[in-house]
């Protein structure tokens, strides 16, 4: 057997890897990433966005179970609930006249309901002692899903 000589090109030729020929992806490898992709979107996208409209009917529901505990606190100190004219903002700073007021009853400002509107407060209300509801996504009056109001009775 006769032995090659050593020569650095030999070496070279060793460690350069595959030839420009083999390296990449073909055109038909790219695209059937792309179909499997375009189809996992398609079925994850849908679930996220309804999962997002429940959140935040979750959270209108926690903001307005918060302004309750609020609510029933003020109505232990000064005896009644906020007229209507009062308004929530009654939770964060003494109307003129409750003297007996020993709020803040809420840590921060009130909020907007999660699609950005003031939630709606009516008291005395024609449900219960007060009303407070937001609107939902749509805000109109009733509706389903996202669109549901979103109310404290």
């Amino acid at each position: 057997m006769a032995q090659v000589p050593y020569t650095a090109a030999s070496d070279l030729r060793r460690t350069r890897g595959p030839s420009p020929l083999q390296k990449g992806f073909t055109l038909l490898e790219l695209l059937v990433v792309m179909v499997i992709i375009g189809l996992l979107a398609g079925i994850v996208a849908p679930q996220y966005f309804s999962q997002l409209g429940k959140s935040n009917t979750k959270v209108a529901r926690a903001q307005i179970e918060a302004f309750g505990q609020a609510l029933d606190q003020y109505r232990l100190d000064v005896g009644s609930y906020p007229t209507t004219e009062q308004g929530l903002i009654a939770l964060r700073t003494a109307p003129a006249d409750t003297p007996r007021w020993q709020g803040p009853y809420l840590k921060r400002d009130i909020p907007a309901d999660p699609w950005g509107r003031p939630y709606v407060y009516l008291a005395p209300g024609q449900k219960s002692e007060y009303d407070l509801s937001s609107l939902g996504s749509d805000g109109q009056v009733g509706g389903e899903a996202e669109a549901s109001d979103v109310v404290s009775w």
